[in-house]
C-alpha cells in the first residue's frame, strides 16, 4: 500500500480529533455488551479502543476499576496501587473514574504529585522497588495500573494492570479481569462501588507521591551516567508529547549533561506530529514517518531519541537518520554483554539475551559470538516478566522498538519495557566506543550480514486465522524454503515451550513467521533474509504459499 501524501509531515487541521467530542462521548456513550467491539477485551496491553464509538468510556473503566479491585483481594495483595498515566485525552478523565472506585473499595492509591504524567516503566521500577523483599504471597505487595494506549492515535484510551511482579499481567489475570468486568458491565454496574470525586481525594486511600526522584536517582545503577556526562554529547530528547517530558530535565539536571528537551508539552490533539505512514497521527518512536520532525533537527546533534506518550518504546535518532528498532536493539545487546561484568559473576552460566520469536535473527547470531543463551519467546514482553526477575534474561527485547536490561550489580530493574533507559544506553553506549548505534551495528553486519526485514499483512477470515493459530509443525508440507533445506519449523517458542499462535520457520539464511491478527481480518507475516532483498521476496511469497497450502488443507 503506497503512503499517505500526509506521511511525514505536520497533521492538517482536517486530521485533529476533536477533544470536546472526545470528552463527551467518553461521559455519554454506553456500550452495548453485545456488541464485540463495545465490551472490555484486554490484549497484550491491556484495554484499549476510544469513546467516539463506545469502546472505551466510563462505563468500561468503572467496571475494570472494580474488576482490578476485586482481583487484588483473590490474590491477597494489600500493598500501595501505583497509578501510571499518559497525555491522551482520555486519560485524565479514565485516571479520575479509576480513583473514585479505588477510593470507594479502600484501595491506598498512589497518584503523581501535582497531577503529572507517569510512564509505564516508572511504574513497574515503583512496583519492584516497593516489593523489594517482600514474599510472594505477602499481603503487603504493591501492584499497579498504566492509563494509556501507548503509540495510538490521539482519539484512543486504554487501561492496563501490572501484577506484583510489575510487568504486563498474564493471560490468568487479564482474563479474570475481562470476564468480571463485562459482567458488570451486563449487570449495569450494580456491584461497582463509587466516591463523588473530590471526596476520593480527600480521603485517606488517595496519596501524591514523587515518582520522579526515586527513579531519576537510581538510574546511575543501570546506565553509565558519569560517562554520558563527561563525553559533552549534543543530545535532544523528544517527549512527542508523551509522559516523559517531565522527567528529561530532571534527568539532566541530576546528572549534568547538556540536553535539548523538546515537544514536552501535553498538547491532547498531538498537533505538533508528523503523520505516519498511513495518514494517522500516531505517536510511534519507530517510525520514520511520524519521528520525520526530529529527524529533520538530527545534524544538530550527536544522538537524539525519543519515547512513545506512556515512554516504553524508544527511536534513536542520529545524524544518518531513525535507526531501525531490530538494528538498535542488536547493537544495545551487542554492546551490553561486553561492557557489564557484573551480570555474570557468581553464576556459572551466562544471562541469557530474550526476544522475541518475530524480533530480528541477528540477535541470534550476536548471542553465539558471546556464548550467551538465546531466549527466544512468543510475542509480548510478559513472557520476559520472570526471566528478567530471576536473572535468567539479562536483556529482553521486542522487534516494536521495546526493551529493558539489568542492572550492573545484576538487579532486576523493570520488568516491562522501559524507553527511557534504552535513550541513555545509546548515550553510554556513543559515549565508551566513540561510535554512534548505527555505526556499532555496520560493524555487526561486517561480521554478520547485512539483514533484510520486513514485516507485512495478508487477508485472512476468521476460520483462517483459527486454523494459523493451530498449526503443528507436521502439518508443513515443506523441506526446503527460498532455496535453503529448513532447518526448523516451530510452532511453540524455544525458549520457554509456549505456543506462539502461528508458525515459524527457519533456514540457515532466513526465516518467516506468520501469525493471526487478533483484530483485524489479516494475518501478519514477518520475513528476514541475509542473503539479499531478493531472497527476501523469495521468502515472503513462499510464506504466503505454505500458509495458503494449511487454509486448503485446513
Amino acid at each position: 500500500m503506497p503512503a499517505s501524501t500526509h506521511a511525514g509531515k505536520r497533521a492538517p487541521k482536517e486530521l485533529l480529533v476533536n477533544i470536546e467530542a472526545l470528552l463527551e462521548a467518553y461521559y455519554a456513550n454506553q456500550p452495548n455488551p453485545d456488541q464485540p467491539g463495545q465490551r472490555v477485551a484486554f490484549g497484550t496491553s491491556g484495554h484499549r479502543g476510544t469513546s467516539l464509538d463506545s469502546s472505551f468510556t466510563e462505563t468500561h473503566i468503572l467496571a475494570i476499576t472494580q474488576a482490578v479491585c476485586e482481583y487484588r483481594k483473590t490474590r491477597n495483595i494489600e500493598g500501595p496501587l501505583f497509578v501510571g498515566l499518559d497525555t491522551h485525552a482520555l486519560s485524565a478523565p479514565a485516571q479520575r473514574t479509576a480513583i473514585e472506585v479505588l477510593a470507594a473499595n479502600g484501595v491506598h492509591t498512589l497518584v503523581h504529585a501535582g497531577g503529572k504524567v507517569t510512564p509505564t516503566p516508572v511504574i513497574s521500577f515503583s512496583i519492584l522497588e516497593y516489593n523489594r523483599g517482600r514474599s510472594s504471597g505477602e499481603a503487603g505487595r504493591a501492584d499497579g495500573v498504566v492509563i494509556t494506549p501507548s503509540h495510538n492515535p490521539p482519539e484512543d484510551g486504554g487501561f492496563k494492570y501490572n501484577p506484583p511482579h510489575g510487568g504486563p499481567a498474564d493471560t490468568d489475570a487479564t482474563g479474570w479481569i475481562e470476564k468480571r468486568a463485562n459482567a458488570l458491565i451486563r449487570e449495569g454496574l450494580r456491584s461497582v462501588r463509587r466516591l463523588e470525586y473530590q471526596k476520593a481525594l480527600a480521603c485517606d486511600f488517595i496519596k501524591e507521591y514523587d515518582y520522579i526522584t526515586p527513579y531519576v536517582s537510581a538510574l546511575a545503577q543501570v546506565v553509565d551516567m558519569r560517562v554520558v556526562a563527561a563525553a559533552g554529547l549534543r543530545l535532544g530528547a523528544d517527549a512527542l508529547g508523551g509522559s516523559s517530558g517531565p522527567f528529561w530535565a530532571p534527568i539532566a539536571e541530576k546528572y549534568g549533561f547538556g540536553l535539548d528537551i523538546m515537544n514536552a508539552v501535553s498538547d491532547p490533539q498531538f498537533s505538533f506530529m508528523s503523520v505516519d505512514r498511513d495518514g494517522k497521527i500516531r505517536m510511534d518512536c519507530s517510525s520514520p514517518w511520524a519521528m520525520a520532525g526530529l529527524i529533520e533537527h538530527s545534524a544538530r546533534f550527536d544522538l537524539a531519541f525519543g519515547n512513545d506518550p506512556d515512554s516504553d518504546r524508544h527511536g534513536i535518532v542520529t545524524p544518518g537518520g531513525l535507526m531501525n528498532p531490530n538494528h538498535y536493539l542488536a547493537a544495545a545487546a551487542a554492546y551490553l554483554y561486553r561492557h557489564r561484568p557484573g551480570w555474570n559473576e557468581g553464576r556459572k552460566t551466562g544471562r541469557g539475551l530474550g526476544k522475541t520469536l518475530v524480533t530480528s535473527g541477528m540477535l541470534d547470531r550476536v548471542a553465539a559470538s558471546l556464548g550467551t543463551p538465546l531466549y527466544e519467546v512468543p510475542v509480548g514482553f510478559k513472557w520476559f516478566v520472570e526471566p528478567l526477575l530471576g536473572g535468567e534474561c539479562a536483556f529482553a527485547c521486542e522487534e516494536s522498538a521495546g526493551a529493558s536490561f539489568l542492572r550492573f550489580d545484576g538487579g532486576v530493574w523493570s520488568t516491562d519495557k522501559d524507553g527511557i533507559i534504552m535513550d541513555l544506553l545509546a548515550a553510554e553506549m556513543t559515549a565508551v566506543t566513540g561510535k554512534t548505534p548505527d555505526l556499532l551495528y555496520r560493524e555487526l553486519t561486517d561480521r554478520f550480514g547485512v539483514s533484510c526485514y520486513e514485516r507485512q499483512d495478508a487477508p485472512a477470515s476468521q476460520k483462517q486465522k483459527d486454523i494459523l493459530k493451530n498449526l503443528s509443525p507436521a502439518d508443513l508440507k515443506a523441506e526446503q524454503l527460498a532455496g535453503d533445506p529448513i532447518t526448523g519449523v516451530f510452532t511453540r517458542a524455544p525458549g520457554n515451550n509456549a505456543p506462539i499462535g502461528g508458525l515459524k520457520v527457519s533456514t540457515a539464511n532466513g526465516w518467516f513467521a506468520a501469525r493471526p491478527s487478533g483484530t483485524e481480518d489479516v494475518y501478519k507475516i514477518y520475513a528476514e533474509s541475509f542473503l539479499s532483498q531478493r531472497h527476501l521476496e523469495q521468502l515472503k511469497n513462499e510464506a504466503r504459499a505454505l500458509v495458503d497450502q494449511a487454509f486448503l488443507a485446513g
